[in-house]
């Protein structure tokens, strides 16, 4: 009997091994056929005001699980895309912001980080949510689709939220046959605008909200703010005055002088707000010119920037301007590379202004030239109640137990901190104190941080070195108050 076991026994193991993973291997096969029909089936989901244009699988990727993606229209023209797990959903939706002026759907996700991304969502088991925020643009510098257009300005300003929204719940329950049990969204510039909206406009939709780098007042950020510092840097035949290869020396001086201002000498500057540059060490003699000194009109250049938009009678048009410290990141933002042509920001301004800024549309003829520091901030009013999201009146998202992180580099060339600083305080003081207000809303300012951290500080911090994700559901669920949105602390 022993040497029959020994013989018989390995091979029906074997069989039975054999067996089970077969039964295994097509109970699989059958799950994922069933998802596959359930999927499908989200075509022929009726949805009041929108409709579904394409439902189908995208196979499980290196760092994503499989699901099941749904395109939406909702009416008029916000182009909405789900993204729906087949398996292990954990309860919940994901909800994302898009940048610039937006206009390209799921553009976040082709670059693989954080910001404004589906897929860190996603990898959690979230159901995710995205949109286009109501048009069709050819980048995200192209505000085109808004000439004589107010359907399109107001789904960009707010309505797209509620929208994505809505359809991103009513698919998730079709495919889950389930509400979600918590909503989040998370957004970094035009996405943390659209986040602090969210929180004004929707106060009992999302349980938790991620707002990062909000550009809170667009009309007086783009339009006023970038103005500013397009004409600071214009001189009189257009040529640009400080050239980026100015640069480098600016970022030196200003080291040198403020690194030390937080008590440590580590490349990166704390608070920009302590800091005070003196240029007259490297000022030009008179005449002279090179990448080594500069000149007087570079000096008045930084002067401005540093300043920040005032009229003619020195009223602060907008809270502060370009952050010391943020220097190496004006080649994207400010002035562009040697050798190539400007940094984004005047692109924003020209097409923000042409199409956007004001009730009547001037078109293309113009440009940021153009703006008058003692009128036209008056006449943005109009289209600053359908875009602007700098209200610091949060008692209706308090109200609701809606928890909030906002975070902002202090390194940010293109959407000043500083107004960010100036919101919170306000919302402090609205609410009653910090105290109060942090039981419902945190902010994080990092130092040595780019635009949503989108290029490496010189420390290497960037949007990498943050889990505001963990942050948020241990804050949500768990009720443990973040007290930093680093991944390494």
């Amino acid at each position: 009997m022993t040497g029959l076991w020994n013989r018989t026994m390995p091979r029906a193991l074997a069989a039975a091994a054999s067996l089970a993973i077969a039964s295994t291997s097509a109970a699989a096969q059958e799950a994922d056929a069933a998802a596959a029909e359930r999927c499908a089936a989200l075509r022929d989901v009726v949805l009041d005001a929108a409709f579904v244009t394409t439902a189908r699988v995208i196979a499980q990727g290196e760092t994503l699980p499989a699901y099941c993606e749904v395109r939406v229209t909702a009416r008029p023209a916000v182009s909405i895309e789900v993204r729906l797990p087949l398996a292990d959903w954990n309860g919940k939706l994901y909800q994302t912001g898009c940048g610039g002026f937006c206009g390209i759907l799921g553009r976040a996700d082709a670059g693989g980080g954080f910001i404004n991304a589906m897929g860190p969502g996603l990898a959690r088991g979230y159901a995710t949510a995205t949109s286009d925020s109501g048009h069709h643009g050819l980048s995200i510098l192209d505000a085109s689709w808004a000439a004589s257009n107010p359907p399109a300005e107001r789904d960009w300003g707010w309505r797209s939220v509620g929208e994505t929204n809505r359809v991103a719940n009513a698919l998730v329950e079709a495919f889950y046959e389930e509400p979600t049990e918590r909503d989040y969204f998370q957004g970094c510039s035009t996405g943390g605008r659209m986040a602090n909206r969210a929180a004004l406009t929707y106060p009992d939709m999302f349980d938790g909200i991620i707002s990062g780098a909000p550009a809170l007042d667009y009309t007086g950020l783009v339009a006023t703010k970038f103005s500013w510092l397009v004409q600071a840097n214009t001189a009189a035949d257009g040529s640009r005055i400080l050239t980026p290869a100015k640069v480098p020396l600016v970022a030196q001086t200003v080291m040198a002088q403020c690194d030390a201002t937080d008590g440590a000498e580590d490349g990166v500057i704390a608070d920009p707000r302590a800091c005070s540059v003196d240029y007259a060490a490297v000022a030009c003699e008179a005449g002279a010119e090179g990448a080594d000194c500069l000149t007087e009109a570079d000096r008045e250049v930084l002067a401005k920037w540093r300043q920040g938009p005032v009229n003619a009678a020195g009223e602060q048009l907008y809270p502060g301007g370009v952050p010391e410290g943020s220097e190496p990141f004006w080649a994207l933002w400010l002035t562009g590379r040697e050798g190539g042509g400007a940094g984004l920001l005047p692109g924003f301004v020209d097409n923000f202004g042409a199409w956007m800024a004001f009730p009547e549309d001037p078109g293309t003829s113009w440009t940021a030239a153009d703006f008058d520091f003692e009128e036209d901030p008056a006449r943005l009013a109009t289209m600053a109640a359908v875009y602007n999201a700098d209200d610091p009146d949060l008692s209706a998202f308090r109200e609701a137990g809606g928890r909030m992180i906002v975070w902002h580099g202090w390194a940010d060339p293109l959407v000043t901190p500083y107004k960010t600083v100036d919101w919170y305080e306000k919302a402090a003081a609205a609410a009653g104190g910090e105290e109060t207000l942090e039981e419902n809303v945190r902010l994080f300012m990092i130092p040595g941080m780019d635009h949503c951290g989108l290029q490496p500080g010189p420390d290497g911090i960037s949007q990498a070195s943050l889990d505001l994700i963990t942050a948020l559901e241990r804050w949500v669920e768990q009720g443990e108050a973040p007290t930093t949105v680093l991944a390494d602390e």
